[in-house]
C-alpha cells in the first residue's frame, strides 16, 4: 500500500496539467500513486495523462463525467485510491519541491491523525505577491497531534481541500465524500472538521495555488450560487446533531456566513433570485445562529444585523451605495472622433439584431480565412442570417460578388458592430468594441501555435515590446464566448495563452475543410490561375515573420535554389502576410503569392511546402503531400520568439540546416522517401486531428444556429479522410 494517494482532477485545465503531474513525478518521496481523474478517454486531459501514465506505473488515471463536477472528479478519485493518506490536488496547481517528504515526516512525528493540515501559496496568474491564507489560521495550533476542541478556528470552511492530507481509512469508515456539484469544499471541510477526532498541522507550504485570470469558477453569475447555502446549511444541521460546543459553533457560523455575505453583496454573482437567496439565508442565519452570538463590528456588522432582520431593502440599498462612477464610465465606447462616439453609443442602446452576423479577417485585409469559410457555410446553412464582412478601403475589391461588406472606420462599420448578436474573427476586434450582453464573439484563430502567443509571450522582451499592452490583449480575450481549435495541441496552448471564460470548441479550421472537399479540377484551375506552367512540380516556399528581423528576407536566394534544383521544379513565394504589397513579383520560375487571396488555393496547387517555422505546415500537412523544414536560425529564433516544442524534434518530414541540404533533398528525392513519409505520419496524427472538411458546418450548426452540442457531426477519423489529390505527386 503506497504512503500517499494523489488525486488530480482535471476538467478544463489541460494546458497546465502537465506542471501539476510533474511536480508529483519530481518529488523525492516516491511511495506514491497518482490518479489523474478525467472526463472521458477522449478529452484533451486525456491525452496528457497517456503519455505519463505510459512512462511510470504510479500513474492511474481514471474516468469521471463532466456532468459529476469536481465533486464527482474527487470522489472517483477517492474511490480508486489504495494509499495510507488522501491528498487532493487540483489540475493547475503544484506540489512544491520536498512535499511529499515533508508530509510523510510531520505524520511520522504526529502519529496516527485523521487529517493533517498545511500551508498552501496562493501565486497571481500575472503580477503580485504570492500569499499564504493559511498560514494565520495554523500559528495558533498546538505544535503535536490533538483535537479539534483545542483549535477551534480550524472548522475546515475556510481551508481548501488541497490545503489538508487525509486518513483514507478515516474518510471511508464515517462515509465521508465531496457533497453537492459546486461549493464542495465548504461542505466536505466542514464534515471532515466535525467529524475528526484527532488532528495536527504542518506549519509550511506544500501547495501553490495558481490563481486563474479568469477568477474561480465559482464567482461566475449563475443559479448555482444557491448550492452555498446548501452547503451551509447540510454543516450547520450536522453541527446541531452532533451538539457542537459553542466555542467551535461560533467561528463556524462566522466563516459560513462570510460566505454567504459576499455572495449576496456582489452585484454580478446572482444574475436573478437575489431576493429569494437572501430571504433563504436569513432563515438559516435566525436558525442557526449560536446562542448569545454578537456581530461583528463595522459594515460586515451591519450586514449581519440586515441578514438576521430579513432587510433586503436596505441591504439593496447598501450594496449599491458601494458602485462607483468609474466603474459606469469604463463601460462607455471610446472610439476616435466625438460623432463617430456619439453615433456608436446611440447604436448601443438599440436592441441586438439577432440575425445579424459581422465578420472579419486579418484586421480587415480581406474576405479570407476561417472567417471567410464559416460565412460561405451559412449562407447555404442559415440563409435567414444577414452577414456583413468588414474590410479596409484598399481590400474592398478581393471581396467577393453577392458578399456585402463594410469598410472599417464608416458610420456603417459602427452600426453592424453595435448591433450584431454575432461577431466572428480571426484576430480580434478594436479595442473600442463593446461586448453587449447577449451578444456572441466568435474567435476563430489562424493557425496551430508553434511559436508562443498572447500571455506566453510575456518573456520574451523583443516579442512582448512589439505586443503591447498585455493588459489590453487579455481585455480583448475577454470578449470571447468560443474559441476554435484544429487539435488537441492548440486546446492546451490557447488555454494558456488566453485565460478566459470562454468555451473551446474542438471542431477544426472551416478554411481547411478544402482540403478534404476538393477535387482534381479545382487543383488544375487553381495551378492554372497562378500560372503554374503544366507538367512542372510547384514548392511552395512559405517562410514566416522574424520578431526580431525588420521587413522580408527570405533567408534562402531562390534564384541559386531553383537552380540547384533543376528545370523539374518552380517555387510559389508565400511571404507572411504583414509583407503583403499587393503584387506580384519575380520571373518564371519564381511565382509570387504573397498577394493572392487565398492561402489556401496556393496549398492546393502546391506539390510540396518548404517552410521554416510558419504556421502553414500544420495546414497544409491535411494534404498528405511532402513538407521540409528549411531550419536556417532554429536556435535563434526558439530563443527569441519562443516556442511550444521541439520542431527538430518532431518535424513534418525532412529538415535542412543549409541551403546546400535543402536543395540536395531534392536532388536525391529523400523529400518525399520513406523517412520523411514516417515523419509526416506522426505529425499529421498529432496536428490534424480535427480538420475533417466539416468544421464550418459544426461551427454554424453550433454557434449561429444554436444546436446543442450531442447534435453537431462528429470529426471523420484521420484514416478516413481522403486529401484533395495532387498535381504531379501520387500521395503515399
Amino acid at each position: 500500500m503506497p504512503r500517499f494517494s494523489i488525486v488530480v482532477p482535471s476538467h478544463g485545465v489541460a494546458g497546465r496539467l502537465s506542471q501539476a503531474l510533474d511536480s508529483v513525478l519530481a518529488q523525492s518521496f516516491g511511495d506514491f500513486e497518482l490518479i489523474p481523474v478525467c472526463d472521458a478517454p477522449d478529452a484533451p486531459a486525456a491525452d496528457v495523462v497517456a503519455g505519463y501514465a505510459e512512462r511510470d506505473s504510479r500513474v492511474t488515471p481514471v474516468h469521471s463525467p463532466p456532468s459529476a463536477g469536481l465533486a464527482g472528479a474527487r470522489n472517483t478519485g477517492l474511490k480508486a485510491a489504495v494509499g495510507g493518506h488522501v491528498l487532493f490536488l487540483d489540475g493547475d496547481d503544484v506540489l512544491v519541491p520536498g512535499a511529499l517528504a515533508a508530509l510523510d515526516a510531520r505524520l511520522s512525528a504526529v502519529g496516527d491523525v485523521d487529517v493533517l493540515y498545511f500551508e498552501h501559496e496562493r501565486t497571481p496568474w500575472w503580477e503580485g505577491e504570492p500569499t499564504n491564507p493559511a498560514a494565520p489560521l495554523l500559528a495558533r495550533t498546538p505544535k503535536g497531534a490533538f483535537s479539534p476542541d483545542r483549535a477551534p478556528q480550524l472548522t475546515g470552511v475556510a481551508l481548501p481541500a488541497w490545503s489538508a492530507v487525509y486518513r483514507r481509512a478515516f474518510l471511508t469508515e464515517r462515509d465521508l465524500a465531496f457533497p453537492g456539484d459546486h461549493f464542495t469544499d465548504v461542505g466536505f471541510g466542514g464534515l471532515v472538521a466535525l467529524r475528526a477526532e484527532r488532528v495536527a498541522a504542518l506549519r509550511a507550504v506544500v501547495v501553490r495555488h495558481l490563481l486563474r485570470r479568469q477568477g474561480n469558477r465559482l464567482g461566475l453569475p449563475g443559479e448555482h450560487h444557491a448550492e452555498l447555502l446548501d452547503q451551509t446549511e447540510l454543516v450547520l444541521t450536522r453541527a446541531a446533531e452532533q451538539d457542537l460546543p459553542a466555542d467551535r459553533l461560533k467561528p463556524l457560523f462566522e466563516q459560513l456566513f462570510a460566505a454567504v455575505l459576499k455572495t449576496a453583496a456582489h452585484p454580478r454573482r446572482l444574475t436573478s433570485e437575489r431576493r429569494a437567496f437572501f430571504r433563504r439565508a436569513s432563515a438559516l442565519y435566525r436558525r442557526h445562529r449560536p446562542a448569545g452570538y454578537r456581530a461583528p463590528g463595522g459594515s460586515v456588522g451591519v450586514q449581519h444585523r440586515l441578514l438576521a432582520s430579513g432587510s433586503y431593502a436596505a441591504f439593496r440599498t447598501l450594496r449599491a451605495a458601494h458602485r462607483t462612477a468609474s466603474r459606469a464610465a469604463a463601460l462607455l465606447p471610446r472610439p476616435r472622433g466625438l460623432r463617430t462616439r456619439l453615433r456608436y453609443a446611440a447604436a448601443l442602446r438599440l436592441p441586438l439584431d439577432r440575425n445579424l452576423v459581422v465578420y472579419c479577417a486579418y484586421w480587415g485585409r480581406g474576405y479570407a480565412c476561417n472567417p471567410a469559410a464559416i460565412h460561405a457555410k451559412a449562407r447555404l446553412l442559415a440563409p435567414q442570417l444577414r452577414s456583413v464582412f468588414l474590410v479596409e478601403p484598399e481590400a474592398v475589391g478581393s471581396v467577393p460578388p453577392g458578399v456585402e461588406h463594410a469598410v472599417i472606420g464608416s458610420r456603417k462599420y459602427w452600426q453592424v458592430l453595435a448591433r450584431a448578436k454575432y461577431l466572428v474573427n480571426n484576430a480580434n476586434f478594436a479595442d473600442v468594441v463593446v461586448k453587449r450582453p447577449g451578444s456572441v464573439h466568435l474567435q476563430t484563430q489562424h493557425g496551430t501555435p508553434l511559436k508562443t502567443m498572447g500571455a506566453d509571450q510575456a518573456t520574451y522582451p523583443v516579442v512582448a515590446a512589439a505586443t503591447g499592452s498585455f493588459a489590453k490583449l487579455l481585455a480583448r480575450v475577454d470578449r470571447w464566448d468560443y474559441n476554435l481549435t484544429s487539435n488537441r495541441h492548440s486546446t492546451e496552448m490557447w488555454e494558456r495563452a488566453f485565460p478566459s471564460a470562454h468555451e473551446t470548441l474542438e471542431y477544426g479550421y472551416p478554411r481547411n475543410d478544402v482540403y478534404c472537399t476538393a477535387s482534381a479540377d479545382d487543383v488544375a484551375r487553381v495551378r492554372k490561375a497562378l500560372g503554374v506552367p503544366d507538367g512542372k512540380k510547384a514548392l511552395l516556399y512559405a517562410p514566416t515573420h522574424r520578431d526580431y528581423a525588420t521587413g522580408f528576407e527570405t533567408g534562402l536566394d531562390l534564384a541559386e535554389f531553383c537552380e540547384a534544383i533543376g528545370d523539374d521544379y518552380v517555387v510559389l513565394l508565400r511571404a507572411h502576410y504583414f509583407y503583403d504589397q499587393g503584387s506580384s513579383r519575380g520571373d518564371g520560375r519564381i511565382i509570387d503569392v504573397t498577394g493572392h487571396r487565398s492561402s489556401e488555393d496556393v496549398c492546393l496547387a502546391a506539390d510540396a511546402l518548404i517552410t521554416d517555422y510558419s504556421s502553414i505546415m500544420f495546414d497544409y500537412a491535411n494534404l498528405d503531400r511532402p513538407i521540409v523544414a528549411y531550419a536556417d536560425d532554429w536556435d535563434v529564433y526558439r530563443e527569441t520568439r519562443g516556442v511550444y516544442f521541439d520542431l527538430m524534434e518532431l518535424p513534418p518530414g525532412r529538415v535542412a540546416r543549409t541551403p546546400e541540404e535543402l536543395a540536395a533533398v531534392f536532388r536525391d528525392g529523400s523529400y518525399a522517401d520513406e523517412t520523411a513519409t514516417s515523419l509526416r505520419a506522426a505529425f499529421r496524427e498529432r496536428f490534424c486531428q480535427f480538420d475533417d472538411g466539416r468544421a464550418a458546418e459544426r461551427v454554424v450548426r453550433r454557434v449561429l444556429l444554436g444546436e446543442p452540442p450531442e447534435s453537431i457531426p462528429p470529426v471523420i477519423p484521420l484514416a478516413e479522410r481522403v486529401p484533395a489529390p495532387a498535381a504531379t505527386l501520387v500521395r503515399s
